[in-house]
């Protein structure tokens, strides 16, 4: 019997799964050339900074400013805590930072509220114009982008103030005969944030009521279902995507608005962005500053993942 040669040439099989794994070996290399640049901007300007505040919030607070490079979770301590005057031992429990915390989101709520109900009927009715005059409103919706947000914060002053436009027009009117008390209140800081995050909610929304076969509409019409009905049972399910998207828009940066509330607040009330700008600024405490923002950006996450999951359980349950 003939010996078989252990150094054959190659079948031809072979050499094809070859050239199939150079060309993926090399495609695979085209696209991480591709991505890598936005690869390093992301490591960069986004995951190197967020290292850096969680490193800060785990040292003590220097005296003038800065940090001092020992390890302490004073900062995390101090946001439930506060020290005995007479025995810095001893801790007490202090709601002070969980207050303002509440006021936070329940301020951002109320904004992402009141953006949705405003917003979604001015999308709708972009939505349904004639597609030619479509670009004029979007046009007209981010139009105040133009503008920087804190010009459109000082103008928003000029408005809702004592001698401002609102309170003069009813005045010259004979509507009150005192000015109504609008700056420097949670009212004014809400609306701040409805000014500066509605075409947030407007354009989501827009892009979902958009894709609506409004057929379906007429449908619900012609099957005697009222408005109500049609609103509740077929625009608004279809439009959930968009209602989604648009309440995050709003009510994660309207958490963190630094701007709005330290200008239409006054400072009265603080927010959590005036909070942490307070202790990277005047209070000299950056790994409190950086704690407090840690601890934002965490319970933001552990919404967004209830939310993914809840939302996830119902698809498997409805698929």
């Amino acid at each position: 019997m003939a010996s078989i040669d252990a150094t054959a040439t190659p079948t031809s099989s072979d050499k094809l799964a070859q050239t199939r794994a150079e060309v993926k070996r090399r495609e695979t290399l085209k696209r991480a050339g591709l991505l890598s640049p936005a690869i390093l901007i992301i490591v960069i300007f986004g995951i190197l900074p967020l290292f850096i505040v969680l490193f800060y919030s785990f040292l003590e607070a220097g005296a003038y400013g800065g940090v001092e490079w020992k390890f302490s979770v004073d900062a995390y301590v101090t946001f439930l805590f506060s020290h005995d005057l007479f025995d810095p031992t001893i801790l007490h429990f202090s709601p002070s930072y969980l207050q303002i915390f509440a006021r936070s989101f329940i301020v951002a709520g109320v904004a992402t509220l009141i953006c949705l109900l405003v917003g979604f009927p001015a999308a709708y009715f972009m939505a349904t114009r004639p597609p030619k005059t479509r670009n004029l409103w979007l046009f007209l919706v981010t139009l105040p982008f133009w503008t920087n947000l804190l010009v459109r914060s000082f103008a928003m002053m000029l408005i809702i103030r004592d001698q401002g436009l609102i309170n003069g027009f009813l005045m010259w009117t004979g509507i009150i005969q005192q000015p109504i008390v609008m700056l420097y209140t949670p009212f004014a800081v809400a609306l701040g944030l409805l000014y500066a995050f509605l075409p947030f909610m407007v354009l989501p929304l827009y892009a979902s009521l958009e894709k609506i076969d409004f057929r379906l509409v007429e449908a619900g019409f012609d099957l005697y279902a009222t408005r109500g009905q049609v609103l509740r049972r077929i625009i608004i399910p279809l439009a959930k995507p968009g209602i989604i998207a648009g309440c995050i828009l709003v009510f994660i940066p309207g958490l963190g608005a630094y701007i709005t509330p330290a200008l239409l607040g006054g400072g009265r009330d603080l927010m959590i962005g005036n909070l942490i700008a307070q202790q990277f600024g005047t209070g000299r405490n950056w790994p409190f500053g950086s704690a407090m923002a840690l601890i934002l950006m965490a319970v933001v996450l552990v919404f967004l993942m209830i939310y993914a999951s809840v939302t996830g359980r119902q698809k498997v349950r409805h698929g």
